[in-house]
Order: structure tokens, then C-alpha cells, then sequence
């Protein structure tokens, strides 16, 4: 089947709509499990459980898309992925139970851990590799843009209009982005590939496995865990950890807006770091900034500290992001690229499960915020251990 062309700016910008979406819903929901703690009284623990469960869904729906992309190509998944989001964020804004909203979020983290994964293989095989890097840390950077909205919806809307107007102003833009990407052509690399080369499911895990692939597959796995396990234990709880640290839900929205805006140069600076200085390198750098940076904001009292250290992990986690979901693609071929990067994300995802769970957890035992944060801290050292001891340079490397 003949593919047809797309400039890169437009993929980019479809692609990116959708990764946006996502962000808004992962962003908003840090801010409305503060906000049910209020309204349907929740404890720490099933305070942990809305950001754990939806870990769950995407890391289910990162390995079964990851693997349904290899098989039926990457943008009939795009296509799915975001309709399981759409159709559920809409709909938990109608529920009034806390089991109706986990089981929602399940299907909703089953939509945003197989788009993520697939979206950045789908970007890493329609691009030149002298620009694959940048461009793939450039869709990243759609994710700061669409915490940056979900912190201003969150900021002007719950308070005054409530979480599910908020979840609502979510769900329907989304729709618009799976109306784009109908027209969106799938990536040329997976189109010319022959069909009798895409194997079954458990051929590509063993794949994985093999001489040739596993040492890339034991790096990916270890770092996708550190970074998922802290990032959601840190992110989703960013708000709440706030208003721990004595401040109101409104100032801590505020000061979560502001902590927000870092990321957008995190993504920039990485994306024009990774072309030129490497994959490996940058993610190093900016994975030993972002412990530095929980390891100082855990144990700040004052508010400049709070928000200076928050900026930094703002920048620095979300520099590393960009640099993975690039770096990620590029340690396989076409025929398992799907599947090792849906797996590897599949994997992160468990960590992503763990972290909020560890925080309701010792929160409610009375462990002190400084403590937990160096957990995470301790996490994300272990990620740089991987990268510099497994990890390979790709830079502008010809993926097959």
C-alpha cells in the first residue's frame, strides 16, 4: 500500500493534539483527587488509589496496543487509543461513587498508556533520523503544554464550577483530535514491512529477549520504572503534598501552576540538546537534576525553596521525559518497535501503580514528605545507573 506523504510540522501537530489531551487529563487528575478529598471525604489510601488505577489501565493498554500496533499498525491504534480516553473522561464526570470513577479510570489509563508509546514510535518512523530526536522531545513537550492548561482549568474552574466541568471541557475537545487523525497517513517504515515479518505476540516478546535486543530491553525496563515510580508518585500528589505542607487548595493550585511552567523549557532545552550532545548523555543529565531537585524540594520549608526546587524537577523530570520517549524507539527494529516500546511502558507503568500507593501509604503511617521524596530520589539514581552502564548512543542512528 502506497503511503502518503505529511509534512513534518503537521504530524507533529496531530500527533501532538492528542498527546496534549492526555497530559490534560493525567494534570487534571492530580488536582481532582485533592479536590475529592474534600468533597467524597477520602482517606490517603483511596486518595492513592484513583492515581494507581489508572497506572493499572496503562500499563494494561500499553502492552496489549504496544503489541496491536505491530500487528495492525500504529494509527488504527492512535485512533483507538484515544477514544477509549475520550469516551471515559466524559463519562467519569457523570459518576458519583468512587468505585464507578476507578473502573472509569481504568479504560481512561488503558487509552493513555497505548497512544503514548505508539505515538512516539509512529513519529520516530515518518522522520529523518538527523532530526528524530528533536522531533520526538518536541511532541513530548505537547505534555507541559497540556499540564499547563489542565493547571489553569484547574486554578478557574473546580473551585467555582466544580471537577466535572473540568472533566467535561476535557473530554470534548479530544474528539476533534480523532476527527485529524482519520485522515493521518501510518508510518512508511511499518507499511513497506512485509507481512509475513510481523509475528505473533509471543515471537515478538521472545524477540525482546534475544541476544541481540536484551541488554537494551533490561535498560529500558529498569529506567521506565524509576522514572514512571517517581514521577506519578510525585506528580499526583504535588497538589495534595501542598496543601500537607500548610497551604490552601487554591494557593497550592496556584503554586502547582507555577511549578508547571518549568516544563515547557525542560522539553525545549532537551530537544535542543539531544542532536547535538546525544541521547545517553542528555538523559543522564537531566535524570541526576531531577533527584537533586525531589531530593531538595521533599525537605523545603519556606516557600521560595518550594517553588524554586519544584521548577527545577518541573524542568528537569519532564527534559528527561522527551529524551526517553525518544531514546526508546530507536533500540529496535520495525517488526518489534511497538512492542518494545509499548512493554517498556508497559513495565514503567507498574512503577506508576507503586509510587502513589507508596505515598498514601506512608503519608497515612506519618512518614515525613522529606523521607518519601528521597525515596524518589533514590529511584531516579538508580534510572542514571542503568542508562550509563546498559545504555547505547543512538544519536541520528538509521532505524530499519
Amino acid at each position: 500500500m502506497k503511503n502518503k506523504q505529511i509534512s513534518e510540522r503537521k504530524l507533529l501537530g496531530i500527533a501532538g493534539m492528542g498527546w496534549m489531551f492526555d497530559a490534560i487529563d493525567v494534570g487534571i487528575l492530580s488536582f481532582i483527587i485533592a479536590a475529592l478529598h474534600s468533597e467524597w471525604n477520602l482517606n490517603p489510601q483511596e486518595m492513592s488509589w484513583i492515581g494507581s488505577i489508572n497506572s493499572i489501565g496503562m500499563a494494561v493498554g500499553a502492552f496489549v496496543f504496544g503489541i496491536l500496533a505491530d500487528r495492525i499498525g500504529r494509527k488504527h491504534v492512535f485512533i483507538i487509543t484515544l477514544l477509549f480516553f475520550s469516551i471515559g473522561s466524559g463519562l467519569s464526570a457523570l459518576t458519583t461513587t468512587l468505585s464507578a470513577f476507578l473502573i472509569l479510570r481504568f479504560f481512561i489509563g488503558m487509552g493513555l498508556g497505548g497512544e503514548l508509546p505508539v505515538a512516539s514510535t509512529l513519529v520516530s518512523e515518518s522522520v529523518a533520523p538527523e532530526k528524530r530526536g528533536r522531533i520526538v522531545v518536541l511532541l513530548e513537550s505537547f505534555w507541559a503544554v497540556g499540564w499547563l492548561i489542565a493547571a489553569l482549568i484547574s486554578y478557574f474552574v473546580i473551585p467555582s464550577f466544580g471537577w466535572q466541568t473540568a472533566l467535561i471541557l476535557t473530554a470534548i475537545p479530544a474528539l476533534y483530535a480523532i476527527y485529524l487523525r482519520i485522515g493521518l497517513p501510518d508510518s512508511p517504515k511499518y507499511e513497506t514491512l512485509d507481512v509475513k515479518k510481523k509475528n505473533g505476540w509471543m515471537k515478538n516478546i521472545s524477540l525482546l529477549w534475544s541476544k541481540q535486543y536484551k541488554r537494551s530491553t533490561t535498560m529500558l525496563w529498569i529506567v521506565w520504572f524509576c522514572v514512571v515510580f517517581s514521577y506519578y508518585g510525585i506528580f499526583l500528589w504535588l497538589p495534595s503534598v501542598m496543601v500537607m505542607k500548610g497551604f490552601s487548595m487554591i494557593q497550592s493550585f496556584e503554586y502547582v501552576l507555577i511549578m508547571t511552567l518549568a516544563q515547557l523549557p525542560g522539553y525545549f532545552s532537551a530537544a535542543w540538546l539531544i542532536e547535538k550532545a546525544g541521547r545517553k548523555a542528555v538523559l543522564m543529565i537531566y535524570l541526576i537534576g531531577t533527584a537533586i531537585s525531589a531530593f531538595f524540594f521533599g525537605n523545603a520549608e519556606s516557600l521560595p525553596m518550594l517553588l524554586t526546587f519544584g521548577m527545577l524537577l518541573s524542568f528537569f523530570n519532564l527534559g528527561a521525559w522527551g529524551v526517553l520517549y525518544a531514546y526508546t524507539p530507536e533500540q529496535y527494529p520495525t517488526a518489534v518497535r511497538g512492542s518494545g516500546a509499548g512493554l517498556a511502558a508497559s513495565i514503567g507503568r507498574v512503577g506508576g501503580i507503586l509510587g502513589p500507593l507508596l505515598v498514601g501509604y506512608m503519608v497515612t503511617q506519618g512518614t515525613s514528605i522529606a523521607i518519601i521524596f528521597t525515596i524518589f530520589c533514590g529511584s531516579v539514581f538508580l534510572a542514571v545507573l542503568a542508562v550509563f552502564f546498559l545504555g547505547t548512543e543512538t544519536k541520528q542512528k538509521e532505524i530499519f
